[in-house]
Parts: C-alpha cells; structure tokens; sequence
C-alpha cells in the first residue's frame, strides 16, 4: 500500500501522492486566494508541511482529507499575511444530478454555442464569487475538487447534515441566480 510506504518515509511513495493531489489541491487552493502563480507555492508549501509532519498524520482519518486540511490552513495563512479576502472560484458543473447541472462545456457547437457557453461559465463564476465564503468553500470542495459530503465534513471539522444543509442552501441561491441561463439551456427555469 502506498501510505504505508509514504508514512514509513518513503520519498517515491510521497511523490506518487504528490502527483496525484497537485491538480486537485492547486485548484482548491486557487479558489481560495484566486492568484495561480501564488497558488502552485502554496500547494508546495503544503507539501512540504506534510512530509515534514507525517508522524502527525491520524491513520483513522482520509489522507486526503488531512492533505487539504493543510492546504486549506496554508491557504488561509497567506491571506491572513495578504490581508486579501477569499475570493473567485470557477464551477464547471454539478453532479448532483436533480440538485442543479451548470457545465459551461456542454456539447453544443459553433460560435453561437460557444459563446453561451462562455457567458454560462462567466455567470457562474461571478454567482459563486458572490456566495457567503462558508458557501463559497464548500461549493468548491465539492463540484471543482470533488470530495464527497463525508470528506468536505472531516476536513471542516463539521456534522455531515450542516455540510449537507449549507451546500442545498448553496444550491438553491445559485439556482436563483442562474435562472436566465437554465431557461435557455432548457432546465428548470
């Protein structure tokens, strides 16, 4: 098993899970502090807390988990130093099935399609940008980064039905806001 080797200090182990946690993570914590470039540090600098505190990792709980734990608090960390408010996050869709589905890649073609498509993800970015940060947060660990409840409620120290509640509130406001463009996408409007 690879944590094993990876708690046992091994550096290749590690790495595996580096390059399988990079993108999700560079993403989350893009959303946070919405600069790419301070983002790609960031997620070093978390890295690199996690390999110098393996022997703090709980085995009880998802090594993901505990890795966007310390992302998160780094994240927060440089914000804090900044002084700059969480902002911006992109939401590509939501696979909540009947809750509500944005892609602003849906499969329609040509200029015309094209163009929804880019005032359908430009809507959506702006819709979230302005969530409540609690809301904000939770969105992004579920649709952009893909946790489920379970995980989003273990890295947030929170009971499964806030997580659950705060992000059907989510929902719903976004589903408000977007109503122009789920009318033309031919949902529920």
């Amino acid at each position: 098993m690879v944590l094993a080797r990876v708690l046992s200090g091994d550096e290749d182990a590690f790495a595996t899970f580096v390059r399988r946690y990079e993108p999700k993570l560079r993403v989350y914590v893009s959303g946070i502090v919405a600069v790419e470039e301070e983002a790609r540090d960031l997620v070093q600098e978390a890295f690199i807390r996690a390999w110098r505190h393996l022997d703090q990792y709980d085995v009880r709980f998802r090594f993901s988990t505990w890795l966007f734990r310390i992302a998160h608090n780094v994240a927060i960390d440089y914000l804090r130093r900044r002084r700059q408010p969480t902002v911006s996050l992109e939401l590509g869709e939501d696979s909540e099935g009947d809750e509500i589905r944005l892609d602003p890649a849906d499969p329609r073609r040509g200029p015309l399609g094209d163009l929804a498509n880019r005032e359908l993800a430009a809507a959506i970015a702006h819709e979230i940008e302005r969530l409540p940060d609690s809301y904000r947060e939770l969105v992004t660990l579920r649709h952009l980064i893909g946790l489920s409840y379970n995980e989003i409620a273990d890295l947030k120290g929170l009971p499964l039905g806030t997580v659950k509640n705060k992000l059907f509130r989510a929902h719903s406001v976004l589903r408000e806001a977007l109503k122009p463009y789920l009318g033309q996408l031919g949902g529920p409007g």
